[in-house]
């Protein structure tokens, strides 16, 4: 009842240990994750060329995107980097699924031609 009254100070300490424990589990999935990566050479190769790509990806999406001040629904303004960083992220993800797209029916073809 004292939390639908305002007080929120039991419910605080669960969501402390909810994100603590999330926390914990997404250090021990990072460091387990790296040290896979490290103890095999093809697949740390693998790895770092798909970071590298998908770098290269966000590096065009920026290249391609223009910032300009744009008044939000608040009535402050966003600024012109700001306005690039989101624009970005759009061409970003529009860039990914016409790769996604490109290579799913790039190998449908060709398994089509295949048979």
């Amino acid at each position: 009842m004292s939390a639908m009254q305002g007080d929120y100070g039991t419910v605080s300490y669960i969501i402390y240990l909810a994100q603590f424990i999330l926390l914990i589990t997404v250090l021990i999935t990072l460091f387990f994750s790296l040290k896979n990566l490290a103890s095999d050479k093809g697949n740390l190769k693998k790895s770092l060329m798909s970071l590298g790509a998908f770098a290269m990806v966000i590096l065009v999406a920026f290249l391609f995107s223009s910032g300009e001040e744009t008044p939000m629904q608040d009535g402050e303004m966003l600024s012109a980097s700001g306005a690039r960083m989101v624009e970005t992220g759009i061409r970003t993800f529009y860039f990914l699924t016409v790769i996604a797209v490109g290579a799913m029916a790039f190998h449908s073809i060709k398994k089509l031609i295949k048979k």
